[in-house]
């Protein structure tokens, strides 16, 4: 045992050894990519030339839990007394900041503490890992290359406008950062200086919840409209209809269709013209899954969050905290 763990520990090294070297080629190549992009030479000689290949970043990417853990366990795991209760504190701290950012913005509160409970645990959690060296690692990678390379170039051009600080950008694995978990190309977009202090900080509680807002805003979030339905489908169901990716959510139709294929769904109070889809979030993740359970019917805020992070399990968790707040708030 003690010779396959040394010869396993030696692979890894010889392994790393190799992949650091390509790195280095990579980034004399990337850096080329960089300049002519616009990058100025200050920020590739101080930034990107002090980029790491992160090995950890690839197993990470590999082995996210939205890829092994059933719906029941993730959502368990993210939807606690603990997590309610500490959102209601930081509410009643921040009451006339947050409500304020809810009616300017038309986004509720209790979706906002839910995103950035889940994210960063109110904070607590916002990633130690160097924001560039993550994203190089990742373009380097043939994965999601592409990508990864676009949010490493934009991020580049944010610290060449000083928009950012290249100092403290230290957050997740996969380059996110602040308070929401905010990618270069969220921040671009929809990041926002809130208290005019010529920077933008998305770590403070002013700038992280009037970005986080204004995203969910722009992208098309109806205030006060559902995100799911938690549903008991029959087995008489074609399989088609049943969504299992969270890469485009299909066959939606209004759901005075569907009603045929759920139990009691007299009961359940939805519109028979609302548009909805259904998902059976276990059915790809899961050994030996039930095919129609768990099941969920779900609007069109349900997919607004995917767009924050494409995992039907987040979204199901950020809708069921969502939820949870409405009752204490």
């Amino acid at each position: 045992m003690k010779i396959i763990k040394i010869i396993f520990f030696v692979f890894i090294i010889i392994n790393n050894a190799y992949a650091n070297e390509d790195f280095e080629n990579w980034l004399n190549s990337f850096t080329k990519t960089a300049l002519d992009q616009g990058i100025s030479q200050e920020t590739v000689s101080i930034v990107l030339k002090n980029a790491k290949f992160l090995p950890n970043v690839i197993k990470y990417d590999r082995y996210q839990p939205e890829f092994y853990e059933d719906t029941k366990t993730y959502i368990g795991k993210r939807v606690t007394n603990k997590r309610i209760n500490n959102g209601s504190r930081l509410y009643a701290a921040n009451k006339n900041f947050i409500n304020e950012i809810e009616k300017k913005f038309s986004v509720e509160k209790e979706l906002l503490l839910s995103l950035m409970a889940i994210e960063t645990n109110y904070g607590k959690y916002l990633g130690k890992m160097d924001i560039i060296s993550s994203l190089a690692t990742l373009s380097f990678d043939k994965r999601r290359s592409e990508f990864f390379t676009n949010e490493l170039l934009i991020a580049l051009r944010l610290i060449d406008k000083k928009l950012i600080d290249h100092k403290i950008l230290y957050g997740s694995w996969a380059g996110a950062f602040g308070n929401f978990q905010f990618m270069p190309s969220t921040i671009k977009n929809y990041a926002i200086d809130y208290d005019k202090n010529n920077k933008i900080d998305l770590k403070s509680i002013n700038d992280s919840f009037a970005s986080a807002a204004n995203y969910i805003n722009k992208i098309g979030w109806k205030k006060n409209s559902p995100c799911f339905k938690k549903i008991k489908l029959k087995n008489t169901i074609p399989i088609k209809y049943l969504n299992t990716s969270a890469r485009m959510i299909k066959h939606k139709k209004k759901f005075k269709y569907y009603k045929k294929y759920i139990e009691n769904s007299k009961n359940i109070k939805i519109q028979d013209n609302a548009k909805i889809a259904i998902i059976t979030p276990d059915k790809d993740i899961v050994d030996n899954a039930d095919i129609y359970s768990p099941a969920y019917v779900v609007f069109d805020n349900y997919e607004l969050v995917l767009k924050w992070n494409r995992s039907l399990r987040f979204a199901l968790a950020v809708c069921t905290l969502k939820d949870n707040f409405y009752e204490i708030l």
